[in-house]
């Protein structure tokens, strides 16, 4: 098994240390080699750093606030909590990059059978370029943190992001201050059915 599949962690703080521009080129380009359903390669990257981030980050804090008085993700109310606390991850990292899907739809919209399955076909491309990119992180020596919060914020960070692609993740990026131990896996035993 590759080195970096065992040792990635979701890193949730970071040294206040810049990032090299190639670590970060590096990145991006092991996203976009990832592979992805009819080659439709639906990525769209958004790297965010001193006053970029500073007004993502804005953005995101707006877009959580809203969440509290109006959400968009009522049944998950619960997680909000968790979002702030991301919030706060992603003004320690030294670089966010937003990930938006170039192909993508309002989730909030109704979608034809056709759509709704493209939609998740271009999900799991994004799934594997994230992916590939916290792999490439690991490699390069750096922390990273895959983040799906960003949906509590998803119309003030659509709206920072110019509205011309749909918000799937965000990542921060930045040295690791601390290494946390693995955590917890199933057993292959209850993932794994075999039929032969």
């Amino acid at each position: 098994m590759l080195p970096e599949i065992v040792n990635r962690r979701s890193i949730r703080a970071y040294l206040p240390k810049p990032l090299p521009r190639e670590d970060i080129e590096e990145v991006l380009r092991a996203g976009a080699l990832a592979p992805s359903s009819k080659n439709r390669q639906p990525w769209r990257f958004t790297v965010a750093a001193g006053e970029g981030k500073a007004a993502a980050l804005a953005a995101m804090a707006q877009g959580l606030e809203e969440e509290a008085r109006r959400p968009l993700l009522p049944e998950s109310a619960q997680f909000l909590n968790g979002a702030v606390q991301t919030l706060a991850v992603m003004e320690q990292a030294p670089v966010v990059i937003f990930v938006a899907n170039l192909l993508g739809r309002d989730p909030r919209g109704a979608l034809s059978t056709d759509e709704r399955v493209s939609e998740l076909c271009n999900a799991q491309s994004l799934g594997a370029c994230l992916e590939n990119m916290a792999l490439q992180a690991t490699a390069l020596g750096l922390g990273s943190l895959w983040i799906c919060d960003t949906y509590f914020a998803y119309d003030a960070l659509n709206a920072w992001l110019g509205g011309q692609s749909v918000l799937a993740a965000a990542m921060a990026l930045g040295y690791a201050a601390g290494n946390p131990p693995p955590r917890p896996r199933k057993p292959l035993g209850e993932l794994a059915e075999w039929r032969m």
